[in-house]
């Protein structure tokens, strides 16, 4: 494996996780507890002991940098191989653009890839929940003399519309395609997870072909070329939506969960900030939950996960939910079947996931808020009283001058308003304004946080 090198796709703006991925690229979306999307596959790739990785960003690429950094928590910081963070460039005698799709980002940094040693390339999706040693998986391919390798697993029907979809005969290979059906012909999906050789890429990839499930794949398949499907058995959750995304969070709950992330044999590694441990107060009430270091509960919290630094206070019920680092639930509040950014404020006595109708889409967005989970953004303040139904979208910043109304109904969305500008005495207002002896000076720029 030391001749084996992995890129990691991390590009993709991750429209479908709504708000949670409007300030941050989809991968560096908190998972988990104290973990990052992104976490997983870093960890397989050192796990399995892959050390040359190049991380493909494009979409809001400082929170994933912020995040890997030089690699030291995966022990990737190394003067040859570790881990690179590669974005689009303009180079000379070329148009800068955007990536088009997964092939065409492996394609723009394919000087990059060919230097690397070994005939073996793994390319990965970045924003895939699961383990997997790669070691077998390479094998595979090398032993079946494969121009590609694609990763399977079968899926439950309702998931295939999404997904490449493919049939293979006895010996592995894979005979038919159907990229995201709406009638797929089967439940054997492809994972985003595919090993290809040097050679198999030189000559697939073009520009007319952006993507790998849509473009490159079906290529290989008309021309001949011997793609093969490798079975994998374990957990695994894309967790490209909102629903999936709660899903695979509250799978970590169950008694045995299928992924196991105590497992002292297959470590996932995060970057970490130290914090104290978590605390339990005398009136707290914990059942069946995640609660990372730094926490202090002095409520209940029920079937949850809570990332570092987060607070309840008396009183206070955190049900079927995920709450991110540093958000304060605070005395006598609900949070039910809701996902909280980072430093979100509940106020006392406040509602958020209110009412037993799960079924009221989002007005906004009806195709991304529909099964019943409420979605507050970063650093947003939600005050006293309050009372919020579901399937609601609360924007990132707002403050209780935003709420239009003490109850916020199922499927609404509340975002920051607009400041006006401030009015000078006769009637003008004070930005722009220059009647008078002099000019009022502009209005102050609200300065906006930029952790991720």
């Amino acid at each position: 494996m030391k001749r084996t090198m992995a890129v990691i796709l991390a590009g993709g703006e991750g429209e479908r996780l709504s708000i949670l991925s409007s300030v941050r690229a989809k991968p560096a979306v908190p998972f988990g507890g104290k973990y990052r999307i992104i976490d997983f596959v870093l960890s397989n790739c050192v796990n399995s002991e892959v050390d040359n990785v190049i991380v493909l960003t494009q979409y809001a690429p400082r929170s994933l940098a912020d995040h890997i950094g030089l690699g030291r928590p995966w022990d990737l910081d190394r003067t040859r191989g570790g881990v690179r963070l590669l974005q689009p460039y303009l180079a000379r005698g070329r148009v800068a653009e955007w990536y088009r799709g997964t092939a065409d980002a492996v394609l723009q940094n394919m000087n990059v890839i060919e230097h690397a040693p070994g005939e073996t390339v793994l390319i990965l999706a970045g924003d895939h929940i699961y383990k997997m040693d790669y070691g077998p998986f390479v094998a595979a391919h090398r032993r079946k003399r494969a121009d590609v390798t694609v990763a399977v697993r079968r899926v439950p029907l309702a998931d295939a519309t999404r997904m490449g979809i493919l049939a293979m005969d006895e010996t592995g290979r894979v005979t038919e395609w159907q990229e995201k059906p709406k009638q797929p012909k089967s439940d054997l999906a492809s994972m985003g997870v595919y090993v290809f050789s040097k050679r198999a890429l030189r000559r697939w990839l073009s520009e007319d072909r952006p993507d790998f499930g849509a473009d490159v794949i079906p290529a290989m398949l008309q021309g001949g070329a011997r793609v093969f499907g490798y079975r994998f058995d374990g957990y695994w959750q894309d967790v490209g939506t909102i629903q999936s995304y709660w899903e695979a969070n509250m799978d970590l709950l169950e008694d045995v969960p299928e992924l196991d992330l105590y497992d002292r044999e297959w470590l996932i590694h995060t970057r970490s900030e130290e914090r104290a441990p978590a605390k339990i107060g005398p009136t707290a009430q914990v059942h069946r939950s995640l609660v990372s270091h730094g926490c202090l509960i002095d409520g209940t919290v029920v079937n949850s996960v809570l990332s570092p630094g987060v607070r309840v206070e008396v009183g206070a019920v955190v049900r079927d939910s995920i709450v991110m680092f540093d958000s304060v639930i605070r005395a006598g509040a609900v949070v039910d079947r809701s996902i909280l950014d980072k430093e979100v404020t509940v106020g006392p006595s406040a509602i958020v996931g209110e009412g037993t109708d799960l079924t009221i889409p989002n007005k906004l967005e009806p195709n991304r808020l529909h099964t019943g989970i409420t979605v507050v953004g970063k650093r947003a303040v939600i005050p006293r009283g309050v009372r919020i139904g579901r399937n609601v979208k609360i924007g990132g910043d707002v403050r209780a001058t935003d709420f239009p109304r003490r109850v916020i109904p199922s499927g609404e969305t509340v975002e920051r308003r607009e400041e006006p500008p401030r009015r000078r005495r006769g009637g003008s207002t004070a930005a722009g304004s220059t009647s008078g002896p002099a000019a009022a000076e502009p209005a102050p720029v609200r300065r906006q946080a930029v952790s991720s």
